[in-house]
């Protein structure tokens, strides 16, 4: 990609190679000489350095800074006017885990002539910094000489939370397996062992914990599945008509049966609802969490509250939300901005902390928004609207 800055007013087509004054607040764009710049009328396109997300160091055929833009001062903690014009091995005093000084290294100017870039990779600034550096060597022949070294600069700090994050996953799902499939183990070794010795009841109880410890296992591996689709963007979404109604409906009849009191439970229907198309198996798993969450970790009437609303996404009118509330203690507010993310755990009654990452996952899959906030009665309140997107096939 050729990277140029806009002329300023009254630049004429001959302007110096040397001219380092371009883009928006003087780090460093040509004038615009072809001599000096291989990508020639590509550097009108109008693109500023300053614009990339990234550093970008950009170094001419004498080994000297000629661009330096915004974000690589920010990288660096550099100022463009300090560096621009001096050498590039004294601007950029790159060194590697080792030590070594990088530029003497890699001898961008002197080294194989066939050499056309350098791969990103962990180097030091002075202080020790760290940074994820990549670099390109631009010739006007194949084997010629290097006439400009384009650096690209990226913190690291991103990718030090992404690490972060993986290694806590991997110590959640290492803890979380490690108990489920201890019983797993032990029961069945010890029915194996020892069967004759046990009662028909003591047998069935056994059996019976380790086929719920199995669906433990099995739970937190449909959650890894589904985060690793959500991260990667490859969560897909199956729409068919959704009476959400219903579905709520037979969640609460769910916790009826397994011996909530009824009246625990207050579901508010407001009616001429928009129909809903969304993919029936994942507005459960969103409803299943979200009514999980306020019988275990809050108090009082679960409200479920369904009303028609205006669509979070552009370009459609109706969508429908759903409120799940509790009056319970609620979420500390220095915690609300922290809910949806992995790990985030209301108390310590167990779980993995994954439950409203993927909730939010998959409300954002449908197109649409998922908030938290207090309840009127003290508690949690959570509310998602879901556009009543028709499938592709349909539209």
């Amino acid at each position: 990609m050729s990277v140029g800055t806009s002329r300023e007013p009254g630049a004429g087509a001959g302007a110096g190679s040397g001219d380092l004054r371009g883009g928006r607040d003087g780090r460093g764009g040509h004038a615009g000489d072809p001599d000096a710049d291989p990508a020639g009328s590509r550097a009108d396109a109008g693109i500023d350095p300053d614009d990339l997300p990234d550093g970008l160091v950009v170094a001419d055929e004498r080994g000297r800074v000629v661009r330096f833009n915004a974000a690589a001062e920010r990288v660096t903690a550099r100022r463009a006017a300090d560096v621009l014009g001096r050498p590039l091995a004294e601007a950029l005093p790159l060194e590697d885990l080792e030590g070594r000084r990088w530029w003497q290294l890699t001898d961008p100017y002197g080294g194989l002539a066939t050499r056309t870039r350098q791969p990103e990779r962990n180097l030091l600034l002075p202080g020790g910094r760290e940074v994820l550096v990549s670099a390109r060597y631009v010739r006007t022949e194949p084997t010629g000489p290097v006439r400009r070294v384009v650096v690209c600069l990226r913190d690291t700090e991103a990718r030090r939370r992404t690490e972060r994050s993986h290694a806590e996953l991997i110590a959640t799902v290492a803890h979380e397996l490690r108990s489920p499939l201890t019983s797993v183990k032990g029961f069945t070794a010890t029915l194996l062992a020892k069967w004759e010795r046990f009662t028909d009841d003591q047998k069935r109880l056994m059996l019976e914990t380790v086929d719920a410890d199995a669906d433990r296992v099995t739970r937190l591996i449909a959650e890894l599945l589904d985060i690793s689709r959500i991260d990667s963007g490859r969560l897909e979404v199956r729409r068919q008509p959704v009476d959400i109604g219903a579905a709520v409906g037979r969640h609460i009849q769910a916790y009826v049966a397994a011996g909530q009191p009824a009246d625990r439970f207050l579901l508010r229907l407001e009616h001429p609802l928009p129909a809903l198309w969304a993919d029936p198996d994942k507005i459960d798993q969103v409803l299943s969490n979200l009514l999980e969450n306020a019988v275990r970790h809050g108090e009082g009437t679960v409200t479920i509250e369904i009303t028609p609303s205006a669509s979070p996404r552009e370009g459609e009118e109706a969508g429908t939300s759903v409120t799940v509330s509790d009056e319970g203690t609620g979420i500390p507010e220095e915690s609300m901005n922290r809910v949806f993310t992995r790990f985030w755990r209301g108390s310590k009654r167990g779980g993995t902390g994954l439950g409203l990452y993927i909730v939010k996952g998959i409300v954002e899959a449908h197109g649409g928004v998922i908030t938290v906030g207090r309840a009127p009665g003290g508690g949690a309140r959570f509310r998602f609207t879901l556009p009543v997107a028709l499938p592709a096939y349909l539209t």
